[in-house]
């Protein structure tokens, strides 16, 4: 893996120390082995643990200043992009949040095993931002939900002149356009897409910019954001 991030991250402008890819290392053995009897990545080779998961998520340093700010990572699952960025810039303060308790227990097991720092919290988003409302200065998400939906459940948590980074694919162009109505009404505008590639696919990052406070009404719940949208 350490190899691999070694060749991958000059392509970013990314530089990490030894000490930090050995973090990431053994963070993805630990990974691999946790794999075995708990479905967490569909991915089991080594290398391609560290282009397409690792590579990717760090990736988003380009697309935001995360030295000493306050970031939740929303559906974080087994902690992509979130663990991958504190292990990169140790000085941010990190909330892992996802509702599925299993993963979390192993993140809460793991995570002081590695001397990384984080609150890992087992709720849903839309439930659990009742008591940190725009309470972030970024709010992180990969791999969720489509943007219309994950808007909802993200902008939220991001104070005024933060940002919400949206983690996404070929098809970001088609999200982005169903849910600019959805983005403006939460208060956001989205700011740029930053592209990158990764083993070969572009990827993309969409950049949402919280302008103004998310009127009080939303997030709504969960079965409602499904159902209907913004």
């Amino acid at each position: 893996m350490k190899e691999t991030l070694r060749r991958l991250l000059p392509k970013q402008n990314i530089t990490l120390t030894d000490s930090q890819l050995d973090t990431l290392a053994r963070f993805g053995q630990a990974l691999l082995e946790k794999n075995q009897v708990m479905n967490l990545t569909a991915i089991t080779a080594p290398d391609k643990v560290a282009e397409l998961h690792f590579y990717d998520c760090l990736a988003l340093l380009n697309a935001a200043v995360f030295r000493g700010k306050r970031v939740v990572d929303i559906g974080c699952g087994a902690g992509f992009p979130g663990v991958p960025l504190k292990i990169a810039e140790s000085s941010m303060e990190l909330t892992l949040l996802d509702s599925l308790g299993k993963r979390m227990d192993w993140l809460r097991e793991v995570l002081p095993e590695l001397q990384v720092e984080a609150n890992v919290v087992t709720a849903r988003a839309e439930e659990y931002v009742a008591s940190r409302r725009e309470g972030y200065d970024i709010a992180v998400s990969r791999a969720v939900a489509r943007l219309n939906i994950l808007a909802e459940l993200c902008l939220p948590y991001v104070k005024v002149g933060g940002v919400f980074l949206a983690m996404k694919g070929q098809l970001a162009d088609v999200e982005l356009e169903e849910a600019k109505k959805g983005i403006a009404l939460l208060g956001g505008k989205v700011e740029r897409v930053f592209e990158y590639e990764v083993s070969s696919a572009v990827h993309r990052a969409v950049v949402i910019r919280k302008e103004t406070a998310t009127p009080p009404k939303y997030p709504r719940p969960f079965t409602k954001i499904k159902k209907r949208p913004l």
